[in-house]
């Protein structure tokens, strides 16, 4: 696969390996780093759900501009969002400025992508690889990400421990995994000022009228955003820095523990994108992202009802194994139905989509947490939503078949 990269996309692989291990760690302590600031529950609730929000107005403000304003220019302008929003949690405790920051920001409380960066590099990718490639290379680069937030997690998780161990105070020790993270902005800003005039679209500017960057394919992008916010919602009931709480709390699992556990999720997750690629090209896109994300949605139901933390710990790693078998496949299928200069646009919706259905759930998530007796529900609900998800996805887009591709 590497031989068929050119050199842009080494740079896309890059920067996604690095900015998902910033997330990655990031995630891992961030509720606790808040906690340890003096937030409670329902305040650090209100406060992921600023983030989201936040990061839904500007991915929506500079992805829908980014084919005509320039792909590079956009990818560099979220550089300088993470860094902001990393120092200012890393300075500061004051809630009001935390939730300024957050909105402002682009920061990561789930592990997983916020902010313009994705849809800018799949739409970068998607110009520089051929179409008969683009499903494996998307897994591929899927995968990079989430093996870099699987070592982010891990590191954090050790770094931690380390930290602690020397006699550094808790609190200091997740300060010091903001510090890091604003720092990965920096080295993200750098590498995207490598990249060429390549990854810009080469398609003629559109005659008809635009609305959020988009022409001829606003129908089916529509459809797509209406379900993938629906999947948002319900997997934000589970944010991975809200497992890694919850498998605090319930089971005392300790730091180094739970990075060690979001290490092995998140490589998992993204092996089964791998596998997800080559089950496409027998059963078809749209039944590998329905009949793969089904048995992980109840697997996710199933997590509080184990009796001991390694029973639960087992049954999540298992539905890490199938929950991204989804991801490429929507990706691929998403480029082929829409023009070349709307893909910034197209992944720019649906991504704004799904952060903004995932930004109202941290508001229910934050009182569920504060109730032990409550605390396994965000596991119920969001195994809900999302196989509602993959039953109306499947009955709206069976029958659509993407040219060249098999549906």
């Amino acid at each position: 696969m590497t031989s068929r990269l050119s050199r842009d996309a080494r740079i896309l692989f890059a920067t996604r390996f690095l900015r998902l291990f910033a997330y990655g760690g990031l995630a891992t302590v961030l509720l606790l780093h808040l906690a340890a600031a003096g937030m409670s529950e329902r305040q650090a609730g209100l406060l992921l759900t600023a983030a989201l929000l936040g990061d839904t107005a500007i991915s929506l403000a500079l992805t829908t501009a980014a084919d005509r304003f320039g792909r590079r220019k956009t990818l560099l302008a979220g550089a300088v969002l993470m860094l902001l929003a990393g120092a200012v949690f890393a300075v500061t405790a004051n809630p009001v400025i935390l939730l300024l920051a957050a909105i402002v920001g682009v920061i990561s409380p789930s592990g997983s992508e916020v902010g313009p960066f994705i849809a800018v590099e799949q739409a970068s990718l998607a110009e520089v690889s051929l179409e008969a490639d683009r499903t494996a290379i998307l897994s591929w680069y899927n995968l990079t990400g989430s093996v870099g937030t699987a070592l982010g997690s891990l590191a954090a998780g050790l770094a931690v421990k380390f930290l602690e161990a020397s006699g550094l105070p808790a609190a200091e020790a997740y300060r010091s995994i903001v510090v890091a993270y604003g720092a990965c902005g920096v080295v993200l800003g750098l590498l995207f000022l490598l990249l060429r005039r390549n990854v810009e679209p080469c398609a003629p500017a559109p005659t008809a009228p635009l609305f959020l960057g988009l022409h001829k394919s606003r129908a089916v992008v529509f459809r797509l955003s209406a379900l993938f916010a629906l999947d948002g919602f319900g997997g934000a009931f589970v944010l991975q820095a809200v497992v890694a709480y919850w498998f605090h709390v319930r089971h005392g699992v300790p730091e180094a523990t739970l990075g060690a556990i979001f290490f092995g999720a998140n490589l998992l997750a993204g092996l089964s994108g791998l596998v997800a690629s080559r089950i496409a090209k027998r059963f078809g896109l749209i039944n590998t992202m329905v009949f793969t994300h089904l048995p992980s949605n109840v697997l996710l139901i199933l997590v509080p009802f184990m009796p001991t933390p390694a029973l639960a710990v087992a049954v999540l790693l298992a539905r890490f194994s199938l929950s991204q078998m989804d991801v490429p496949t929507r990706q691929a299928f998403m480029f082929s139905v829409v023009d070349a200069d709307e893909r910034s646009a197209a992944a720019g919706v649906t991504g704004v989509a799904r952060t903004t259905g995932a930004a109202l759930a941290p508001v229910f998530v934050g009182p569920l947490l504060a109730s032990p007796a409550l605390a396994g529900v965000p596991f119920f609900v969001a195994g809900a939503l999302k196989i509602a998800y993959d039953l109306l996805l499947y009955r709206s887009f069976r029958r659509v078949h993407p040219p060249g591709l098999k549906a």
